[in-house]
């Protein structure tokens, strides 16, 4: 629950959790963190890459790589959240969170924290218009999205192999969010045009995670 203020009002809605889940990755080169949500999409609330005890990730390890309990590389929940944000499923290897080193000598691990809120999940194809909408009295509220493809067959019908081979092109964008939330229905053209190109040649489709909220109750502040 969040209280927003003004000068007379307060606004307050509610948003439900269905699960927390905490996931921890020894640290290595080939090392993949794998979040997932059985219902719902993730939201990550916390992350850290480091060491906060000499005991994670510590067998086999010599005390002198285990010493620093507070090692921690900022920015990490950051990383993550715009990697995994609003997705039913999210895979982050290692070597894409080592930007740097954050305390040289040390055997470290990341630590996710993250919650699966329940979502309404839509994809749309490249050129077509996705369309937000909630029921009376209700409001949108964007987990999260991403403009690109992560597989061969969402939205292949009739397109040649070399138009949907690259499943590594996913731009995670906030457009979505800046244009629908607070609304009660929204529509967005999935196109360059609006999100950028991240993969020339390729064809692309945009995920959407969003859910409905009750629109805020006014409440007359005295």
């Amino acid at each position: 629950m969040w209280l927003e203020h003004t000068p007379t009002y307060t606004f307050i809605s509610v948003i439900l959790v269905v699960s927390t889940e905490k996931v921890i990755t020894c640290a290595s080169s080939s090392n993949v963190q794998h979040l997932s949500c059985d219902m719902g999409v993730i939201s990550v609330q916390a992350a850290l890459y480091g060491r906060a005890d000499n005991e994670t990730c510590g067998e086999g390890r010599p005390q002198q790589q285990l010493a620093n309990t507070e090692c921690s590389l900022e920015g990490t929940v950051d990383i993550l959240k715009k990697r995994c944000d609003g997705k039913k499923v999210c895979e982050i290897n290692i070597k894409v969170v080592r930007t740097s080193n954050p305390c040289p000598g040390i055997y470290k691990y990341l630590e996710t924290k993250y919650t699966c809120f329940p979502a309404i999940r839509l994809v749309t194809c490249e050129r077509s218009l996705a369309h937000l909408f909630c029921d009376v009295g209700q409001v949108i509220f964007v987990y999260g999205a991403d403009y690109g493809r992560r597989d061969q067959t969402t939205c292949s019908y009739k397109r040649p192999a070399s138009q949907t081979e690259n499943v590594y092109c996913s731009h995670p964008t906030s457009k979505v969010a800046d244009s629908c939330n607070g609304k009660n229905s929204c529509t967005i053209e999935a196109s360059n045009s609006v999100f950028g190109d991240p993969c020339v040649g390729t064809y692309k489709y945009l995920e959407v995670a969003y859910t409905c909220i009750c629109n805020p109750i006014t409440i007359k502040m005295h």
